[in-house]
């Protein structure tokens, strides 16, 4: 079989790599790396719930997403400078969010608010599936350091990767110039419980059969229980004393 751009099997991973605690005042944060892809990510925490939850006594996990100018080829405005954060922003944001939130019991995290803000250094394809792998140890790291809030207000880790159909061919962990070319492109979040969060599919020419969808999710939940793997490890690192 035809290697693929990078040299890669249909069925592995780029390079993954996630540093914890990469910023000094975030109380958890990470830079995640899937390849080219960089993306730095930090959880703040603030001893407030957002308005809509007044009077009770839940918390809220959400999340904030941004490319800096020349993580791509070419430079790309900021958004401050338009006013309002562009579609396309959104739409990952709340994605992010989702995803980190469906493994979270709000109830026990207690009237607080914590963002994670996933900034993207450099994109190469599946920026949204970093940032949700790299939110998520930046999430149970400042989870951490909350006293009174027990472990298990995080019930499993969660984690994304993205999938596609390449002339034929099922791929996994796609990089820009596959993802561009992809005849079906997949984002795929999925839970430690072997739950999914989000299956996000879309055929660019010819429509996907239910045989090719069930192996592009097999796919892509075999490359997220590597990805559970490198958080893990992540975390143990981050417990090491420096």
């Amino acid at each position: 079989m035809t290697p693929r751009i990078d040299g890669r099997r249909p069925a592995e991973l780029r390079p993954v790599n996630i540093t914890p605690n990469i910023l000094d005042f975030a109380e958890g944060s990470c830079l995640v790396e899937f390849g080219r892809t960089r993306v730095l990510c930090a959880a703040s925490v603030e001893d407030r719930q957002p308005g809509f939850l007044r009077n009770t006594q839940s918390g809220w996990v959400t999340a904030e997403y941004s490319m800096l100018p020349r993580a791509t080829h070419t430079r790309t405005q900021r958004e401050v400078e338009r006013g309002r954060p562009g579609g396309r922003t959104q739409e990952i944001q709340r994605l992010i969010g989702r995803s980190l939130r469906a493994v979270v019991n709000l109830e026990m995290l207690g009237q607080r608010t914590i963002t994670v803000d996933c900034d993207v250094l450099q994109a190469d394809g599946g920026t949204r599936t970093a940032s949700i792998t790299g939110g998520y140890v930046a999430l149970r790291l400042a989870i951490a350091k909350l006293a009174g809030v027990p472990a298990a207000v995080i019930a499993a880790p969660v984690a994304a990767v993205s999938v596609g159909i390449i002339k034929g061919v099922p791929m996994l962990d796609l990089c820009y110039e596959e993802d561009s070319t992809a005849e079906v492109d997949f984002n795929v979040v999925m839970t430690g419980e072997d739950a999914f969060v989000e299956v996000q599919g879309t055929a660019e020419g010819k429509p996907f059969s239910r045989q090719g969808m069930d192996e592009l999710i097999d796919l892509a939940r075999a490359g997220i229980l590597e990805l559970f793997g490198h958080q893990a490890e992540a975390l143990v690192a981050a417990a090491q004393p420096t």
